[in-house]
């Protein structure tokens, strides 16, 4: 089997199990995982929380000011959305959890709109 049919098998997988998202908000989310793992010292399981912010984090350096509109064109408005994400690539066999992880680990970790309204580095910078 080569990379793209396997490709597409998991995605075909990953729709059975839940459509009600993009196809790229789950490959966004593997990403962020990627984007995580990379700034620890040593790879570990990571918290639903932890893995929340890290989507925010790496959304606003793929997309800038647009991440959060991003976000919502895949259909992703809540980090209950990341955590469903999360459990649909459990079920298909991508990711695997701890015996204490639970979907509801997502829940209400930050505001969305609040998240993606933090200033930015040139915002308060007085012009001449």
């Amino acid at each position: 089997m080569n990379e793209l049919q396997f490709a597409d098998d998991v995605l075909a997988r990953i729709r059975e199990h839940d459509s009600r998202y993009h196809e790229r908000a789950y490959l966004f989310v593997l990403a962020a995982i990627e984007y995580l793992q990379t700034r620890q010292t040593a790879r570990r399981h990571v918290s639903g929380q932890e893995l929340a912010w890290a989507c925010r984090d790496f959304a606003l350096q793929c997309f800038g000011l647009l991440a959060r509109d991003v976000l919502a064109f895949w259909g992703v408005t809540s980090t209950e959305d990341i955590g469903r994400i999360v459990f649909t690539l459990v079920k298909v066999g991508l990711l695997s959890t701890q015996p204490n992880d639970r979907e509801a680990d997502f829940a209400g970790v930050y505001d969305f709109p609040d998240a993606f309204s933090q200033p930015y580095g040139w915002e308060g910078i007085a012009r001449a």
